[in-house]
């Protein structure tokens, strides 16, 4: 179910409810919880409504599912960052597959690799006038 409550946990929680409440203040308090989900509901459905009416006819064409925070991989952003695949291009299906994507020469990786390096005999090393 959610937060992982089942359905036995939850009716244990309605009997042991029923023995402390007792038959005559359980009413009363199923009478609130029933308007404390009416409530919620109705909010819910009044930003939805809020929402359409702010975004206008765009609002039916937005894949939800896209802009779901759990389907990003940190893996796959940074291999995508790396590489000079274009994740938002259109694909073309005479495209050939590559096996492995092409390395990018001016990356900042190969960058700070370089920079790490040690400079031979004859090479100077970088000043930046701007920082001093």
């Amino acid at each position: 179910m959610f937060g992982g409550l089942t359905f036995d946990k939850l009716l244990i929680v309605g009997v042991i409810a029923v023995f402390l409440l007792g038959p005559e203040r359980l009413p009363h308090y199923a009478a609130q919880l029933g308007r404390l989900v009416r409530s919620l509901r109705d909010m819910a459905n009044g930003a939805k409504d809020r929402m359409r009416d702010e975004m206008g006819p765009d609002f039916d064409d937005v894949d939800w599912k896209k802009l779901d925070p759990r389907q990003y991989d940190p893996r796959r952003i940074i291999r995508e960052a790396l590489t000079d695949i274009d994740p938002f291009a259109e694909e073309t299906p005479a495209a050939p597959v590559v096996a492995r994507a092409s390395v990018n020469e001016n990356s900042a990786y190969l960058q700070r690799k370089r920079k790490r390096e040690p400079l031979g005999a004859d090479e100077i090393a970088p000043f930046d006038s701007e920082a001093t």
